[in-house]
């Protein structure tokens, strides 16, 4: 296994201090050229944008330095820089070039120096706002249409079978949960809290922040969200036994739909520390390279989870490239036979998507920290 192309996704602490304005202040067009920002919604955008810092450096100054560890994702706007490692100048970059579009010599810790060659201007972003925009938005492009409803044998939703179906039962006979220690089930069932609810009652709210995962005991519940004209679509009912609410505690981001209760009912929630520790982690097995490189000897599948803008960029000899909101469609053609790794830029979407894979039942396993932690190109 070997990295390919030139991996996207920099960062950087800026060593030299240098004039800094507002993002307001730069066209927003020119930050809708980088990769990945680019495939960002309107709205994930211009949270991003407000956030951007972009500072001058003069000639000589240092960007960032090999070995730093600093979190930040950085592109070079305009002038030259030149990459430096032990042995010399490893290359230069260019503002306004095809190359200048990716992020600057990403990996962490830094592998090599990077020195303004001229008066350069750059702009930075905190990584981990950009990697939890990119899975948000990348989630919230998910139809919620799929979001874990049961059908019967004759096609129909646990709704139109009747609310007399044991919740528990259902859960429990869901692929997700076969792969959680019995152990975590029953702390779970402890820990659950019991919350009822009326008609047309708000449980969830789009772009608030995700604190609960949620179990209908009974009761009928809709998936909505709101239009770019405004108005709110239908996306998805869900009965007895459908839960909802994971999106958001996956991805560390806010809530990508609204529910709201279409009759009274209960409702069993679980906190976002204990969704975390009692079905997240469980669900996700992370692979470091070399057990990676292993399994794929062995069969295994890899599959790069980031926009193809990214993967075409720079990714991992061999993978595939399966975009993070296209993964629950895609799912459907995978050979539930084999061992699939999930990959991005940090590892957060990857792990996102490796959830995912496990509720429909597939052995899916995540690789460590993502390609920044990847310190040189591997052989074989």
């Amino acid at each position: 296994m070997r990295l390919t192309g030139k991996l996207a996704a920099g960062s950087t602490r800026l060593a030299s201090p240098g004039f800094k304005m507002s993002a307001k202040l730069l066209d927003k067009a020119i930050l809708k050229t980088l990769v990945p920002p680019q495939s960002l919604n309107h709205e994930n955008f211009q949270e991003l944008a407000q956030k951007a810092i972009i500072e001058n450096i003069s000639a000589g100054r240092d960007v960032f330095k090999k070995g730093d560890m600093d979190r930040k994702t950085v592109y070079l706007l305009d002038g030259e820089l030149e990459l430096r490692n032990d042995t010399g100048i490893a290359g230069v970059l260019r503002g306004g070039s095809k190359e200048s579009k990716h992020p600057i010599a990403n990996q962490q810790p830094r592998q090599v120096t990077a020195r303004a060659k001229s008066k350069i201007t750059v702009v930075r972003f905190d990584t981990d706002l950009l990697d939890i925009l990119l899975t948000w938005d990348q989630l919230s492009g998910i139809e919620v249409s799929d979001i874990s409803m049961d059908h019967g044998p004759s096609g129909s939703s646990s709704i139109d079978s009747g609310a007399s179906g044991d919740w528990m039962t259902r859960i429990l006979q869901s692929k997700a949960f076969l792969r959680i220690p019995p152990a975590n089930i029953q702390h779970m069932f402890m820990k659950l809290q019991e919350v009822p609810v009326k008609a047309n009652q708000v449980v969830v709210k789009q772009g608030d922040d995700g604190d609960y995962y949620y179990i209908i005991c009974h009761g009928k519940c809709k998936v909505t969200r709101a239009s770019s004209s405004g108005s709110r679509v239908t996306l998805a009912q869900l009965g007895d036994g459908d839960a909802f609410g994971e999106e958001a505690l996956l991805s560390e981001g806010k809530r990508n739909a609204t529910v709201i209760t279409e009759s009274d009912g209960l409702l069993m929630r679980l906190s976002k520390e204990d969704f975390n520790h009692l079905l997240k982690e469980p669900m996700l097995k992370e692979v470091d390279l070399e057990q990676a490189k292993s399994m794929v000897r062995q069969g295994a599948v890899l599959i790069d989870v980031r926009m193809e803008s990214e993967h075409k960029a720079g990714s991992i000899k061999g993978s595939v490239n399966i975009p993070l909101f296209m993964l629950r469609l895609k799912a459907e053609g995978f050979d539930n036979s084999k061992k699939y790794i999930c990959y991005c830029e940090t590892g957060r979407r990857s792990q996102a998507a490796a959830y995912i894979m496990s509720e429909a039942g597939f052995d899916s396993h995540v690789l460590k920290g993502g390609l920044q932690a990847i310190t040189q190109s591997p052989g074989g």
